[in-house]
């Protein structure tokens, strides 16, 4: 079994207030793994601390063997360990291709400029629409990024994550605020950009996180209530009462 991403003692307190109290977590190279737990469980500020958005209070974060504690997110991001929307957001009024162009700019640690020739930022098209298409946004390569669809949107979001050639990939909720439709597709997305890395994603859609993930860790209160598959998760008494039992009275 190799690691790709492990958490020791993960602790982070807010004057006081302990967010996330001595968590051991150990993401598989190759797997999806979700994070999981009821409102107030403390998982943003864990999925903040192991993409390096906060800094621990206490413990240590490793990423391929490699004390990742005290980096900064971009620093991680060179590393391959990218979180989605690490280009903060897209751009509304670029086309997708030019979104995605800015990424595979920044990548290569260039600053985007527009006032460049076409010929010039032309160089990046062809693994830029090699992405498009991965996400399967071929069609709309031309459109305008705020015209898309919210599902679309989102879609944009990850396949300008992927143009920073990540070996791991952090998701945020990507299925937040999606319909049934977008959910299928996303889910698909994610399954077929996780064949050759490894994800990790926090996300509160149980059936997505079944369907998903090979393995998954519930929080409550900050600290690892339990952990498995979805089949063992789902059967424990103290997860149904905490979390499932929850959404589902």
């Amino acid at each position: 079994m190799e690691i790709a991403l492990q958490a020791t003692g993960l602790t982070k307190e807010f004057k006081g207030f302990v967010a996330v109290n001595n968590v051991d977590l150990s993401i598989e190279k190759g797997t999806i793994h979700a994070l999981i737990g009821p409102n107030g469980a403390g998982k943003t500020t864990c999925f903040n601390l192991l993409t390096k958005f906060l800094q621990p209070t206490r413990g240590t974060i490793k990423y391929e063997g490699r004390d990742i504690t005290r980096m900064k997110p971009a620093e991680i991001a060179r590393l391959g360990m990218v979180r989605s929307f690490q280009i903060s957001a897209i751009f509304p009024d670029l086309t997708v291709l030019q979104n995605v162009r800015v990424a595979l700019q920044r990548g290569r640690g260039e600053s985007y400029d527009f006032w460049r020739s076409d010929k010039i930022l032309s160089r990046f098209d062809d693994r830029a629409r090699a992405f498009i298409d991965e996400v399967g946004l071929t069609e709309f390569t031309d459109e305008r990024a705020a015209a898309l669809p919210y599902g679309r949107k989102r879609a944009l979001e990850i396949a300008t994550t992927l143009a920073l050639s990540p070996d791991m990939l952090l998701l945020d909720e990507p299925m937040a605020g999606m319909g049934r439709e977008d959910v299928e597709r996303i889910s698909k997305l994610i399954q077929k950009i996780a064949e050759n890395r490894t994800v990790l994603m926090v996300e509160h859609n149980l059936s997505v996180v079944a369907d998903l993930s090979d393995r998954i860790t519930v929080l409550a209160r900050g600290e690892i209530l339990a952990e498995g598959t979805y089949d063992e998760i789902s059967k424990a008494p103290e997860v149904i009462e905490a979390y499932i039992g929850a959404s589902h009275d």
